[in-house]
């Protein structure tokens, strides 16, 4: 069925008149003065810088060029008389066919002259900041064939121009962004598609019934409509696709799952689908027919004598139950220590904080040392002169107690030397929540970083390799190495402390399975301003060791680079550490990227593994999450490329007023 879509008739106008505007001008003309200041937004970009007269065509970042007679723009052309790179920039024979970039730091919009360039087939703008709309122009393309906008800031809807492009469009990718409403049907009926391939709109605001015209797309191979809105049925014909990859996930679809034969997906491409039943999810449950009214009345009536009788033992029952479950709730804590005077609360203990009562944890002094979105950080003085930690959970942040404590509970077992553990829990009479640590007086490793100190040690490269090592072996540990693995959620540098022999342990590990959904997201808001969320990751519900791991990428390269990630107070606003270093790869500078320190009285960074750590970071940072290594092979790679010389390791005293190490 057609779908007529509104369209300003000025807008129209408008468009049409700057497509006619658009044959006496160049693709250069577009690029300069319609494209460029649109997609930098306010903030001057590294990348775009090379998109000037003064720099050859051909170098232009992001782009590829041809000829009108489909022949490449090569840099050899400007080496010949004829051509000046002037010339080339005028000459209407030279058309865009490529625009590249991805995770270049974008932070503008997309503008509707993109449907104007008349050979233009590719247009990857994944992993930026881009927002505001899809401009319905883009449907009015006469070349575009490749299309991605993933992990955007996108809102509205997809326009239903978009497939005006069916007949070429091989990809679209809009995964990741705030895209909401039904996916718009074609105008056409019976549109087919026949060269689209990977059709990925997940991980947005998409509501309604599933698509039903993409199972007319028979040449599908990769489909991704996972963590939306969508509801009903799931089509039996997409089952007769040839699919490769399906994930429909999260939503709310409901009925049986289509056969796709021979078990082809496995139960995470339809997991968090509540009513959804079939094959590899559990069984459906179907009705049998042919019983007589009487038959069924007859069955009612025993049933609900059953039910009289049944409820009136199970009334005594539960009262007697209700006290024995929560003596087994309280059994089910060992070393759990309630206050016999006023009630005052609950304290549970773990391996470690034995030591501590009720009393202790309440009486102590306690000095603010830091503040997050969810809670706050006390150095609290005991009577007996010791030290504890103590985070304050917000009030409001927490899930229901009967939530927390088994995730507490699973927290405070786990055990690492890379891991700060958690001693104890408090639960208070109006539900104030209390994470109990030991106090150490380790700086983080974001102060080490980037605050300026008096006395504060050279952080050369194998001090900076024993501290990433050590971060890498924490998280692996967290990852496969215990029985329930847990997602750290928060890798950050403010997360690490580091002690006077640059030996590192991670905090907050695990806090977010104590938070209500929008607290939980409130960290990834965070994680996204400072730098070190993945691009897949929308929700907190979805984070999962692959988020880590492009966390520690961001981390690794905070090391190696010793820049901050994310904003900053400078004038460019935002620090994409990947795309430094992609353009100092570019441009074969890569060498000066690295912090000074990192070199200093290395002979050979390849010997030293340096190069290796920072192509390891890299490849923490893959935009996409199934490239990404495990924990456990981060910390193989990085163990196999240790500094050759580490003497310099246990000198905790040598600082930058003092001699400087040879590492």
């Amino acid at each position: 069925m057609a779908v007529s879509v509104s369209i300003p008739i000025k807008s129209i106008i408008i468009f049409f008149i700057t497509s006619t505007v658009s044959t006496i001008s160049t693709d250069v003309d577009l690029l300069l003065n319609r494209i460029k200041p649109s997609i930098e937004g306010k903030s001057n970009n590294l990348l775009l810088n090379s998109w000037n007269t003064s720099v050859p065509l051909c170098q232009w970042r992001g782009l590829k060029w041809v000829f009108s007679d489909g022949s490449p723009l090569t840099c050899s052309e400007i080496s010949s008389p004829q051509w000046s790179n002037l010339t080339l920039s005028e000459d209407p024979s030279v058309h865009l066919l490529s625009l590249q970039l991805p995770s270049a730091n974008l932070s503008g919009t997309l503008p509707p002259e993109l449907g104007e360039f008349s050979t233009l087939q590719s247009l990857y703008l994944s992993v930026n900041s881009i927002s505001g709309h899809i401009p319905f122009e883009i449907g009015y393309s006469s070349s575009l064939s490749d299309i991605d906008l993933g992990d955007n800031l996108l809102t509205g809807s997809v326009p239903a121009s978009i497939w005006n492009l069916c007949d070429r469009l091989i990809s679209i990718r809009v995964h990741g962004n705030l895209l909401s409403g039904p996916i718009p049907q074609p105008g056409l009926p019976n549109a087919t598609c026949n060269n689209l391939l990977y059709f990925d709109f997940g991980q947005n605001q998409f509501s309604g019934k599933f698509p039903g015209f993409l199972t007319d797309f028979k040449a599908i191979r990769e489909l991704d409509l996972s963590s939306n809105s969508f509801s009903g049925e799931i089509p039996g014909e997409l089952g007769g696709l040839n699919l490769q990859k399906l994930n429909l996930s999260y939503n709310n679809f409901t009925g049986s799952l289509p056969d796709f034969g021979s078990s082809k997906f496995g139960v995470e491409s339809f997991e968090g689908n509540v009513d959804l039943c079939g094959p590899p999810l559990k069984g459906c449950k179907h009705r049998s027919g042919g019983l007589s009214s009487g038959a069924v009345a007859g069955i009612v009536i025993s049933l609900m004598t059953g039910v009289v009788v049944f409820a009136s033992l199970l009334i005594g029952y539960s009262q007697g139950r209700k006290k024995k479950h929560l003596d087994e709730e309280d059994e089910e804590f060992d070393d759990c220590e309630e206050d016999d005077n006023g009630g005052e609360g609950k304290l549970i203990l773990f391996q470690g904080g034995e030591h501590l009562t009720l009393e202790d944890v309440l009486n102590a002094t306690g000095q603010v040392m830091e503040k997050t979105s969810y809670g706050t950080i006390y150095k609290a003085k005991l009577a007996d002169g010791g030290t504890i930690a103590l985070r304050l959970l917000r009030e409001g942040s927490c899930k229901d107690v009967s939530v927390c404590f088994p995730v507490i509970k699973q927290l405070g077992r786990i055990r690492h030397e890379s891991l700060i553990p958690l001693r104890a829990f408090y639960q208070g009479k109006r539900g104030e929540k209390l994470l109990i640590y030991d106090y150490l007086k380790n700086k983080t490793l974001h102060e080490l970083l980037h605050e300026p100190q008096p006395g504060k040690p050279v952080l050369n490269w194998a001090r900076r390799h024993k501290i990433a090592l050590a971060i890498a072996k924490g998280l692996a540990h967290l990852h496969s190495s215990i029985e329930t693995p847990v997602t750290h959620g928060n890798v950050r540098s403010k997360n690490v402390l580091v002690d006077d022999f640059f030996v590192a342990r991670i905090t907050d590990f695990g806090l977010y399975k104590l938070m209500i959904p929008a607290v939980a997201d409130e960290i990834i808001a965070s994680a996204k301003t400072d730098g070190y969320k993945a691009p897949e990751l929308q929700k907190m519900k979805n984070c999962n060791s692959r988020t880590d791991v492009y966390a520690f990428g961001i981390l690794l390269l905070e090391i190696l680079l010793g820049k901050k990630p994310g904003k900053t107070g400078s004038r460019d606003g935002f620090v994409d550490l990947p795309a430094v270093v992609k353009v100092a790869v570019l441009e074969e500078t890569t060498m000066e990227v690295f912090d000074l320190d990192v070199l200093k009285g290395i002979r050979s960074p390849m010997e030293d593994g340096v190069v290796q750590a920072l192509k390891l970071a890299m490849g923490c940072c893959a935009p996409v999450a199934s490239v990404r290594p495990s924990m456990d092979e981060v910390v193989k790679q990085l163990e196999e490329h240790r500094p050759r010389n580490r003497s310099a390791l246990y000198s905790p005293a040598e600082t930058r007023s003092g001699i400087d190490t040879p590492f």
